[in-house]
């Protein structure tokens, strides 16, 4: 069973240089903008306009918060995808790629002002404790929630992991609140969910974060092993919904289901920064057919996944149009101060499309129709966005729509793929179990 770390876009480095420290501009060769004096000049506007501000606005003023919204305008003038992130959003960002975190493992909502418990997470101390959904948490070690936000109440019930925390709880069915004491463990986020549908193995990726690989390699074993590998029909991987996470996460679970040949490039502003990343030999299914399901909630790292296997013919894709987010965003951490996300190339598959403004088009095309009050605007996906990337050769695309009924029985797309892989439909677009690595006219 392959394995792969490989290095992404997750960290990078920053160079700082004081613009008034006195050091010469022109010492700063292939620099575009080293040697505009003009650029110089706006800076000093904006340091003028910065003391204006603090001397005359009507009400002090937050020096910090003023150079950081100046910041975030900045990067956001860009594209949507390029922003300043505070220390705060920055570590969340990082519970969020490394896929663990110090906590209790309880999934949670805000409802009236106190935080409710929608379901505690399989065998963490949220579910040995004995919490249930809807539950109410009112109180953290004594604190009121009231009046806090979902995320600073999040924020208290996590920590280090073996450290203590006493949450008031308030039951119905049970007369008074009462106290609940837990021990915070290192909760896993699975990122990766699968079950068994007949002889058909049913994955569901709902992010990429440094987990999903490993879990993945999980998934297909144990659903192999319940199923039998002679009876074993295929597998259908769903990426609906996914808004993405990690590039090298994208690579890994490409690689899982290949066996050799490109995944993704990605191309920046300069020839040389061009990167093309290449699958290993070896497919964990062992060649079983897979469909893959797609729609206009599928963006960045699914569908650099959903692209790599179409166009090596190893998948058919099924669904609709996906969101159309073809960008790289390089983190940069800003020591104390945050990050920097900044866009710094696109994504290319292996046959050569940009992804960027446009989607990945289902080989399939089985649309859902949404109920009213779930219905989203005509044309949603990258190209609705202000200030997106432009695709490169202009031919611009609209996202479909996001719509995954929570009823398995009335899931169109979930239901067609079962049945492709079971034999009770045909369709001519379906690959069936071939494992050709030639590229897609």
């Amino acid at each position: 069973m392959k394995k792969s770390v490989l290095a992404g876009f997750a960290a990078g480095t920053l160079l700082s240089v004081a613009v008034m420290s006195g050091l010469n501009p022109t010492a700063w060769n292939g620099s575009a903008f080293a040697n505009d004096s003009n650029t110089y000049r706006q800076l000093n506007l904006f340091g003028d306009v910065f003391e204006r501000v603090r001397a005359d606005y009507v009400e002090p003023t937050d020096d910090a918060k003023l150079v950081e919204n100046a910041i975030n305008g900045m990067l956001t003038s860009l594209d949507p995808h390029s922003s300043y992130m505070t220390p705060k959003t920055f570590r969340d960002m990082q519970v969020q790629t490394r896929g663990e975190f110090g906590g209790l493992g309880i999934e949670v909502t805000m409802e009236n002002g106190v935080v409710k418990v929608v379901t505690p997470i399989d065998d963490t101390p949220a579910s040995r404790a004995g919490l249930r959904p809807n539950d109410y948490i009112t109180h953290i070690d004594g604190t009121q929630i009231l009046g806090m936000t979902l995320s600073d109440a999040v924020d208290k019930m996590r920590g280090p992991a073996n450290s203590s925390i006493t949450l008031t709880v308030v039951r119905k069915g049970v007369d008074e609140p009462f106290e609940v004491k837990l021990t915070r463990a290192i909760i896993t986020i699975k990122s990766v969910r699968y079950e068994r549908e007949g002889d058909i193995g049913y994955i569901r990726i709902t992010s990429f974060n440094e987990q999903t690989s490993d879990l993945l390699d999980e998934a297909v074993t144990n659903l192999t092993r319940q199923i039998g590998p002679s009876k074993l029909r295929g597998f259908i991987l769903d990426l609906r919904n996914n808004p993405g996470g990690l590039l090298d996460q994208a690579i890994a679970v490409s690689d899982e289901f290949m066996d050799g040949g490109e995944i993704v490039s990605t191309r920046g502003r300069h020839a040389d920064d061009t990167q093309r990343y290449n699958a290993r030999r070896g497919d964990v299914t062992n060649g079983k057919p897979i469909i893959v399901l797609l729609n206009g909630g599928s963006a960045s790292a699914s569908e650099i996944v959903a692209g790599a296997l179409q166009d090596h013919r190893r998948a058919t894709i099924l669904g609709t149009r996906s969101f159309g987010k073809g960008s790289v965003q390089t983190i940069i951490p800003l020591g104390s101060d945050g990050a920097l996300r900044l866009t710094t190339a696109r994504y290319y598959t292996p046959s050569g499309r940009s992804i960027q403004a446009k989607g990945i088009d289902p080989d399939i095309v089985v649309t859902q129709t949404p109920p009213e009050d779930k219905k989203r605007p005509s044309g949603i996906g990258e190209s609705s966005l202000p200030g997106h990337l432009s695709a490169d050769d202009g031919d611009e695309m609209a996202g479909s729509d996001n719509f995954v009924p929570s009823d398995k029985k009335e899931d169109k797309q979930l239901l067609y793929a079962i049945d492709l892989l079971n034999g009770v439909k045909q369709d001519a677009a379906f690959l069936g179990g071939r494992t050709s690595s030639a590229m897609a006219n």
